[in-house]
């Protein structure tokens, strides 16, 4: 019982620390950002690794799919198909997997979601490296220092928390969840 109660008050501990003015207002200008790609009939392409890979494709089926009211479907995709991964891993290396699918997939103006609870994985630094070089705009979630990655984000979403990533993610999904349900709320008050 005390592992239990231990755990949900770290995790306790680790949202109050992130809830600030300061994450709050990035959220807002990354759904912001979001939400200008998907209005411009433009797309958002997710991705990470492991758990955050989970996350991304989380993110991306809430927009193409639903999140909470009927809406139409948002251009929103995950860099999750085993085929291309592998074939890439096999062709290029894991440190291509995600840059090959940005530069096939992504246009100026459309914007990356890169999550790394390290911000120092080679893979998803390479997107955002190439998601720039095209010109789309690149929103990271991050954790810890935030690593390389946290140079390569125009809005940078930082846990800084410096135990293990479960506590990073358990916030990641929450910043999630806000940004879906801001883009709902943007592009349905645009189109009002």
């Amino acid at each position: 019982m005390e592992l239990v109660k231990a755990s949900f008050q770290e995790a306790s501990e680790v949202l109050d620390k992130f809830a600030t003015e300061e994450n709050f207002h990035k959220i807002q200008a990354a759904a912001s950002l979001l939400s200008q790609s998907l209005a411009r009939d433009g797309r958002i392409i997710s991705c990470g690794n492991g758990g955050s890979m989970s996350d991304a494709m989380h993110f991306a089926e809430e927009l193409s799919g639903k999140f909470r009211e009927e809406r139409k479907a948002y251009s929103a995709m995950a860099i999750s198909d085993a085929g291309h991964l592998s074939c890439v891993a096999n062709d290029y290396g894991y440190a291509e997997v995600f840059s090959r699918y940005v530069e096939a997939h992504g246009r100026p103006g459309d914007s990356l979601l890169v999550i790394s609870t390290s911000g120092n994985s080679e893979n998803v630094l390479k997107a955002a490296q190439k998601a720039h070089e095209i010109g789309m705009n690149v929103i990271g979630l991050t954790g810890k220092t935030g690593g390389p990655l946290a140079e390569l984000c125009d809005i940078e979403i930082r846990v800084e928390h410096m135990g293990f990533s479960d506590r990073i993610q358990e916030i990641h999904i929450k910043v999630i969840h806000c940004l879906i349900e801001t883009i709902e709320h943007n592009l349905r008050s645009s189109s009002e």
